[in-house]
């Protein structure tokens, strides 16, 4: 079985992220920001990268699986979830070559996707997650490291025998 895990950093010191990280013995961390870029010093890319790789993990950044602007910023106009879904479930179809990058990824390391929200179910990172597990060939279970209910195991796709 694969384990994918998923992180958001809001409300998180450097430190406190790099402790969960390492707790849950994350080799890989994989940026879904489209942008890297954050008011917080320490998650800003070249800083949060320099940081990972002095943890002994490793840092890549996909940028074509974050959101794109124009549908961040249409939710941010009309804050409405279900609509961002849509759209960005809609990008997401169109980045098969991301995808199958993280799908090999998944095979050889233990992954965690990363984002700015602490709650998976406002944050794209969850369909990533969601999105990516249907392309491997083994169970994968979903952990979602912060968030409400942290640490369930919210999704699992099962492969037929």
């Amino acid at each position: 079985m694969i384990e994918l895990m998923t992180i958001g950093y809001e409300g998180l010191s450097r430190g406190e992220f790099l402790g969960i990280l390492e707790r849950c013995r994350v080799t890989l961390l994989v940026d879904v920001r489209e942008l890297p870029i954050s008011r917080n010093p320490g998650f800003a890319k070249a800083a949060l990268e320099a940081a990972i790789v002095k943890h002994e993990l490793k840092y890549e950044h996909i940028v074509e699986l974050g959101c794109p602007r124009n549908i961040r910023h249409e939710y941010r106009a009309d804050n409405d979830w279900a609509h961002y879904t849509r759209r960005y479930k809609a990008h997401l179809e169109g980045q098969t070559e991301a995808l199958e990058k993280l799908a090999g990824w998944m095979k050889q390391e233990r992954c965690c996707l990363l984002c700015y929200e602490e709650d998976f179910n406002f944050c794209h990172r969850t369909y990533v997650a969601e999105k990516v597990a249907t392309m491997v060939d083994e169970d994968v279970k979903i952990s979602h490291l912060t968030g409400p209910m942290t640490g369930r195991i919210v999704w699992r796709r099962l492969v037929p025998a």
